[in-house]
Formats: C-alpha cells, sequence, structure tokens
C-alpha cells in the first residue's frame, strides 16, 4: 500500500492547479452550443410528433447536460476561468441549464470535498450511506425508507431526477443569504426558461423535451457521482483515524471510461486526483494523471462498476462495503456469540 504521507502531493499538483483561459472556452464552446441546439432540436422533433427522433435528440441532449454540469462544477472550485467574476457567471448559466442553484450546490459540495470518507461528518453533499449496525438499531419503517432510496432502481431513476427537480427548488433554513438567493435567482430564470420554449414549441413539446432530457442527465450523473465513492475497497474512517489523503486516493474511484464517456463526463473520471486538489481543472486531470505515477491507483473500469449497484452499507468491522445478504451473515454472527 502507498504510503500517502511519504508523497508530496501538493507539489506534484502544482503545475496543473492553474486555470488557462483557451483551454476553458474552448470547453464552453464545444459543450454549450451544441446542447442549446440538440435541445432545440429535441424540442422541434416533439412538437411535430416525431417522436423515435425527439427520444435520440434527448439522449443527445442528456450527454452534453451532463458535460454542462461538469463545467459548473469546475467553477464552483474556482478553477475554469482564471477570473472569479468568470465563474460565478458561467456558474449561474450553466447552474439554470442543469437545474442547479450555484452557491447552494457549491456550498454542500465543498463540504463533501471536506468530509469525504469521514464516518463522523456525513450527510451533506453525499449518497446517504448508513454503517451496518446503524441500519439494524434503525425501526423498522426508516429501514424500509433507507432500503428503498438505495435500490438502483430508485436511485438512479425518479430519486435522482426529484434531486434535480424538485428538491434543488428549495432552500434550507441554514443557509446563507448568498446560498439562498442562488436558489431564488435560480428558480426565477427557470421560470423565464420554460415559459419561453412553452410559448415557442408549446406545453406538451416542453415537458416531454424537459422531462426526458433532464431524467437522463441526472440518471447518468448521480451514477457518476455514486461510483466514485461507493466501490469496493473504497474508504471510510471515524474522524479519529480519518486521513485526507487516503480519503481522496482510497475514498474515491479512477473511473476508467471509454475516451468517448470520459469527454462528455469531463475527465471526471480521475476522481481520486480531484479530491486531493479540486483546483486542478478538469482539462488538466488527464495530463496529471499521465505525468505522475504516484496516481496511478487501481482503475474501476465500467463493467467493474457495476459491480457497485448492491453495495448498501459500510461494514466498520470487516472495513469494506457490503450489500444486503451481510445483514443475514451478521444477525447470525451476533446469535451465535
Amino acid at each position: 500500500m502507498l504510503d500517502v504521507k511519504s508523497v508530496p502531493w501538493q507539489k506534484l499538483l502544482r503545475p496543473y492547479k492553474r486555470a488557462d483561459w483557451r483551454r476553458a472556452w474552448q470547453q464552453v464552446l464545444n459543450t454549450i452550443p451544441p446542447f442549446l441546439a440538440l435541445w432545440v432540436a429535441t424540442l422541434w422533433a416533439a412538437a411535430h410528433a416525431r417522436w423515435w427522433l425527439a427520444v435520440l435528440l434527448a439522449v443527445l441532449s442528456a450527454a452534453f447536460m451532463v458535460r454542462t454540469f461538469i463545467l459548473f462544477h469546475d467553477c464552483g472550485h474556482g478553477s475554469f476561468f482564471p477570473s472569479r467574476k468568470a465563474n460565478e457567471a458561467l456558474g449561474f448559466v450553466t447552474g439554470v441549464l442543469t437545474f442547479t442553484p450555484s452557491y447552494r450546490w457549491w456550498h454542500d459540495h465543498a463540504i463533501h470535498h471536506a468530509t469525504a470518507g469521514d464516518l463522523d461528518r456525513r450527510g451533506t453533499g453525499d449518497v446517504l450511506t448508513l454503517t451496518v449496525d446503524e441500519y439494524l438499531a434503525l425501526p423498522w419503517h426508516r429501514k424500509l425508507a433507507y432500503r428503498v432510496m438505495r435500490n438502483p432502481l430508485i436511485l438512479f431513476t425518479v430519486g435522482a431526477f426529484l434531486v434535480f427537480a424538485v428538491v434543488q427548488r428549495f432552500f434550507s433554513p441554514r443557509d446563507g443569504r448568498r446560498e439562498k438567493w442562488s436558489v431564488i435567482w435560480t428558480n426565477l430564470a427557470l421560470v423565464a426558461w420554460a415559459s419561453f420554449w412553452v410559448w415557442l414549441f408549446g406545453w406538451r413539446a416542453y415537458l416531454f423535451a424537459q422531462l426526458l432530457t433532464l431524467s437522463l442527465a441526472a440518471s447518468a450523473g448521480v451514477w457518476l457521482f455514486y461510483v466514485q465513492h461507493n466501490f469496493p475497497g473504497t474508504y471510510w474512517a471515524r474522524h479519529a483515524d480519518w486521513d485526507f489523503y487516503r480519503a481522496a486516493l482510497e475514498g474515491s474511484s479512477f473511473y476508467q471510461l471509454p475516451p468517448v464517456l470520459q469527454w462528455f463526463s469531463g475527465n471526471i473520471g480521475f476522481h481520486h486526483i480531484h479530491h486531493i486538489s479540486p483546483k486542478v481543472p478538469n482539462y488538466f486531470l488527464p495530463q496529471c494523471y499521465a505525468e505522475n505515477p504516484a496516481f496511478h491507483v487501481r482503475p474501476l473500469t465500467l463493467s467493474e462498476s457495476l459491480k457497485c449497484l448492491r453495495l448498501r452499507l459500510w461494514d466498520e468491522h470487516s472495513r469494506e462495503m457490503v450489500g444486503w445478504e451481510a445483514i443475514r451473515k451478521y444477525r447470525l454472527h451476533r446469535a451465535g456469540a
């Protein structure tokens, strides 16, 4: 096992922790105009009842929506453009396009980066993960709710859609003023967005295109986020034993995707590097990985990632993610003890 404390991580990362105007604008131009063009084409096909074409275009539109979200994500880390104001401006626009209030989401995501893999600081900006002991201590109705929430047929479909379409329309009383206003302004912009397209193409075409595109993009986005922290061999520890670099390298996967999917997912598969330093923009992550053998961790391939679907709980005794079958074994063990 690599001794994470012996590697000068920040020194290795320093050449890549820089935003580049040219690379950033290249990504803006090869992402947002195609997304908008596909979106309009999807609306047109739906308005003219060409449903097979509308579905195909919605799939492509959703792929570009995922990539748009990565630009939004980098803006929140201040790593996309060299200018803070440019990051904030593009962050708002891409936030509206992806139904996500910028400052509200960025705030929670920053907490996620500071607490990933820490069992004592779970619950903000992550997919809820219980330990086996915590699950067994729940009343039956909360066990049922957790099982429903962690079911892939719910988590990556209805659950993913509701997060982007409904949950992000509201702020918490605990949110700061900036976070609350980002929700309000994003909601107002979305009303204007929907009104314009309804006026142009009709409400049926808009609902078909928007619900399908957002559903597909949300499912893909939640899946990407899920497999980057819920995979065999991931890292969790109590706060007293928690280590930031181990949480990044062992608790964030290197999701090795085919080139096309890597492009649409904005290189977010290099998630272990991203968690060590979110100041490395997505367009420098592949280069950072290629030039530094210290980052060459065991990859999680597309086929291997399907095994993540069965993972539900963290077993503190075996220190691994487990499925529901572990509950029966755990109860038998406790009964025989």
